[in-house]
């Protein structure tokens, strides 16, 4: 929150500073990697406010069981595992692309020159089609921001620990067990990360961020809760 509003009264500088950048572009710098997770959308206020309400919801009794520290370094943990996968993806993407061009005479360092100085090769887009053309542009000069990422973690954290909770949305107000509830929502998360379509969290969404926050979320919540009773056997 103290961000948000900061940022609010900063302005631009701000979101182009601690939001974060594909690794390639001018604007990124390391602190990025975890400043944005505490960066909000200035534009849609109902981000923060359903970010916050979910870290209150399914923090709060996951930090009762584990405390605080262990709770702080879960959360980023998953921040970061969102990260990787996102920033993972994004190379992949970007680097096929790249292939595409140098097969036609661009090298890469001269590819990502270009971009860094806001132009293009009108050639491009015959090469490339609207398609990938509009998806090289999207990776290079987007930024990021959100704690999405980290909340998909204790989401799934949250189902792994307490599976017969009902849960349900809040513009569908049907009770289903967490252990339902939360498969269907990371299903229909990454059907819409291959698709591109909308999901229940709007538009312009990290679809791979979420899945790699409730991945990351459900390896170290698994792996805790079936240890968590090793230092208590008495057999």
């Amino acid at each position: 929150v103290l961000f948000f509003v900061g940022s609010l009264l900063i302005g631009d500088v701000a979101f182009n500073l601690l939001s974060i950048w594909f690794p390639e572009n001018n604007n990124f710098h390391y602190w990025q990697i975890l400043t944005h997770m505490f960066m909000h959308s200035k534009d849609f206020i109902l981000h923060i406010v359903f970010n916050m309400f979910a870290l209150y919801m399914f923090g709060s009794p996951l930090e009762t069981i584990w405390g605080r520290n262990k709770f702080i370094f879960f959360y980023f943990s998953c921040g970061l595992g969102s990260l990787l996968l996102t920033i993972g993806i994004d190379y992949f993407n970007f680097e096929s692309i790249l292939n595409i061009l140098s097969e036609s005479g661009f090298s890469k360092s001269q590819v990502i020159e270009t971009m860094n100085s806001d132009k293009y090769y009108p050639i491009w887009k015959e090469i490339l089609g609207q398609e990938k053309f509009q998806q090289l542009f999207q990776i290079f000069h987007g930024n990021a921001l959100g704690a999405s990422g980290a909340i998909m973690g204790l989401l799934v954290a949250f189902g792994i620990f307490f599976p017969t909770v009902p849960l349900m949305l809040i513009f569908l107000p049907i009770p289903i067990k967490a252990k339902y509830f939360i498969p269907i929502l990371l299903c229909y998360e990454i059907i819409a990360g291959f698709t591109g379509g909308t999901t229940i969290f709007g538009v312009n969404v990290g679809h791979w961020a979420h899945v790699g926050g409730a991945l990351t979320g459900a390896i170290m919540a698994y792996y805790w809760k079936k240890n968590s009773f090793n230092d208590r056997r008495w057999n």
